[in-house]
């Protein structure tokens, strides 16, 4: 078998960073244009800033964002520390003296990542998307004001950004249950420069400019105070869908297909990091 022929049937250990714009829907041709210009801008110079080299790093365009995945020879902290906060300060440079400022939803996720001529796959990949997608992540960003969410999943919170390091700080993450169609994910939220980020009770959902109106996802949205296992996610795309109040937690119902896994073990080589004792809860 030559090495083209492996590549393709053989996973990388990668970090998996999916970008999206702020609903992205409401502008118009031209100025989708310099939006999508200003993404670039901004995640390029992060790169360049905090030394991480291109041949490194796998970019697909999607449209209205970006979905990258990053060589496991780069650190992931230094993707976490220096290189978020580069595409922070160069958000905050683009958007100064914009009407509509462009803000960001980062997610990232650490797994097996497959590659072949058309780009990245893999659940890894998923998650990362369905993390920046999140209705949560759509409200903190409004909510808040900012500019950028970054959204990390259980794992990779539990083995790197728990830990610290420079320009990673734990103490401003907060955690909260995003319940999908067979199970949950834990997920962790940061507002760079800002403190932990309040996690808000469920509201009626608006209708989202850039979502398709005949998709038909659901996703749950709860504080995470307990210590249930943290299940993946199979699908990255879907539509926000209405809300319902059960129980103590605010909660978001979402359809959609999900990966097949049994006692937070998938049927294929990905574990998500399932939740022990307080990992699970808010720290900070």
């Amino acid at each position: 078998m030559d090495h083209d022929a492996m590549d393709l049937t053989e996973a990388r250990y990668e970090l998996v960073i999916s970008v999206d714009a702020r609903r992205s829907g409401e502008y118009d041709d031209v100025d989708k244009q310099r939006m999508r210009e200003r993404i670039y801008r901004v995640l390029e110079a992060a790169f360049t800033h905090a030394k991480v080299a291109r041949d490194a790093v796998h970019m697909e365009d999607r449209g209205d964002g970006v979905l990258l995945s990053v060589a496991g020879r780069i650190a992931v902290t230094r993707l976490l520390g220096l290189w978020m906060v580069e595409v922070h300060e160069n958000l905050r440079d683009e958007n100064r003296g914009l009407r509509v400022p462009l803000g960001l939803r980062v997610g990232m996720h650490v797994g097996p990542v497959r590659h072949d001529g058309r780009g990245i796959s893999g659940r890894a990949v998923d998650l990362a998307c369905r993390l920046a997608d999140s209705p949560l992540a759509r409200r903190l960003l409004d909510a808040e004001r900012a500019d950028l969410v970054l959204v990390t999943s259980q794992s990779l919170y539990e083995d790197v950004v728990s830990s610290g390091g420079k320009f990673i700080e734990p103490a401003h993450y907060s955690s909260a249950r995003l319940e999908l169609k067979e199970g949950e994910v834990t997920a962790w939220f940061h507002l760079p420069g800002r403190p932990a980020p309040e996690i808000p009770a469920a509201a009626p959902a608006a209708p989202d400019a850039d979502r398709a109106d005949d998709v038909d996802d659901t996703r749950d949205v709860n504080d995470a105070g307990g210590g249930d296992d943290a299940r993946d996610a199979d699908d990255p795309h879907g539509a926000d869908g209405e809300d319902r109040a059960d129980g103590p937690g605010a909660r978001y119902t979402v359809h959609g297909d999900m990966s097949q896994h049994s006692d937070n073990v998938y049927q294929q080589p990905v574990h998500i990091g399932r939740i022990t004792g307080d990992a699970g809860r808010r720290k900070g």
